[in-house]
């Protein structure tokens, strides 16, 4: 427990379990969550299986209570008034390499106690404490709160519509079997061995609350109203799981008549495109939509009519904070050869300095200090958007988020940071 100020202190409490003492207190914080989010009032029972994932994911929660006298009408002195959730799961950083990343989720403030430095003091603290991480990440509700933290996007995806007859390529893509089945088919117990497989594109390792069950279509999310799944596919290649989707029709009610992706996932180019066709096999379906589809998407060069697909306007899905920028830069692989100084800005003062990047044979060795002058000057939260190479530092160049102090600088990084597959995060959370 640490004060903020004389109306406010800050708890830390790990979930409990329904015969805890503590159990209470995880119930208010799940209930001032609930507030922050405007979802309905939760079943005693979708709170106890909310509570129990967050015991599987190792959640830290942190909440902000009122000290003294609660104003009267109120919500009780039990139920904070800002939240907090933190855990730690994998980050793929491309080219098969893992980085331990904490993320940031349950992010409320009440309106009645905002502009009062509550954010920024939970935001300070938990990622002051994250020792031994390099990186945090978040899905962001609001786009405008968290570059102020050091937050950059990443990742963007967008909604797509597929009128799909006549679209698809004519011949099968060469692959792996494609099978029918219900969701339970592509995890789970029961499922004759089939796991889903480790894409090398869904950038988290995904928390517990999201699979098996919203993901594979099997129960509802938080706000759907749509039937439950209604069928997966899994690819086998080699006695492999190379992929999976599951899906589920919109209803004879809405026309054209839709079928709706729950999740999509794919460790491999040819496994993509060979569930996509068998998506547009399905008969009685006229059209196909998945809403977070990623924006640099191979199925559309592979359409024999490109123009049956309409896309949405790209939006952010994942930020990135660089915790320690010499661990987070060496974690990576670069694929190019090349030497970089880095003026990093920091404005919560975690980890700002000069930094230099000598890449050679895919790895690197940074220094920090000396190195000379900057070639590129730039805030963590520019750094931490081009990490994952989906980013292009001549464009962050371009619009005045990096400055080139040394001509071509940009380019070389954007050559360095290049990744195998642009990068897609599948996972809201």
């Amino acid at each position: 427990m640490s004060n903020l100020s004389a109306d406010y202190e800050i708890r830390r409490f790990q979930a409990a379990a329904t015969d805890d003492p503590a159990y209470a207190e995880s119930v208010a914080w799940m209930r001032a969550v609930a507030f922050g989010i405007h979802d309905a009032r939760r079943s005693d029972e979708r709170v106890d299986k909310s509570i129990e994932l967050q015991r599987t994911d190792g959640r830290v929660l942190t909440g902000v209570y009122q000290v003294g006298t609660v104003a009267g009408h109120s919500l009780g002195a039990d139920v904070p008034v800002a939240t907090f959730g933190t855990m730690t799961k994998t980050l793929n950083i491309g080219f098969g390499r893992l980085l331990d990343t904490r993320l940031v989720t349950a992010v409320t403030v009440r309106t009645s106690h905002r502009r009062r430095g509550l954010l920024r003091r939970m935001m300070g603290e938990a990622l002051a404490r994250e020792e031994g991480l390099a990186m945090a990440a978040l899905t962001a509700s609001e786009a405008s709160i968290y570059g102020r933290f050091g937050f950059g996007v990443a990742t963007s995806e967008q909604g797509r519509e597929d009128g799909h007859h006549g679209g698809f390529p004519a011949q099968p893509h060469p692959g792996g079997q494609r099978r029918g089945g219900r969701p339970q088919s592509a995890a789970g117990p029961g499922s004759g061995g089939l796991r889903p497989p480790a894409p090398q594109h869904a950038r988290i390792h995904r928390p517990a609350r999201v699979l098996p069950a919203v993901r594979l279509g099997i129960r509802q999310p938080r706000r759907g109203r749509r039937p439950e799944g209604q069928g997966g596919v899994a690819l086998r290649a080699g006695g492999d799981v190379d992929g999976y989707v599951s899906y589920r029709f919109a209803g004879w009610s809405s026309t054209p008549y839709t079928m709706e992706v729950v999740d999509l996932v794919a460790a491999t180019g040819a496994a993509y495109l060979e569930l996509w066709q068998y998506l547009a096999a399905i008969d009685l379906v006229d059209r196909i939509t998945w809403e977070e589809a990623p924006v640099d998407d191979t199925l559309r060069w592979a359409l024999e009519d490109a123009r049956c697909v309409e896309a949405s306007e790209a939006r952010d899905m994942l930020w990135l904070r660089i915790l320690d920028v010499k661990r987070a830069l060496e974690a990576r692989h670069y694929p190019a050869d090349g030497r970089l100084v880095l003026n990093v800005a920091d404005s919560l003062g975690l980890t700002g300095g000069t930094f230099t990047v000598d890449a050679e044979g895919g790895g690197a060795v940074v220094t920090s200090g000396g190195g000379g002058a900057p070639d590129l000057e730039l805030d963590v939260a520019a750094l931490s958007a081009i990490y994952l190479g989906g980013v292009s530092p001549v464009t962050l160049a371009a619009s005045g988020r990096i400055l080139e102090h040394t001509p071509g600088a940009a380019f070389r990084a954007a050559r360095m940071f290049a990744v195998e597959r642009p990068p897609h995060c599948l996972t809201h959370f």
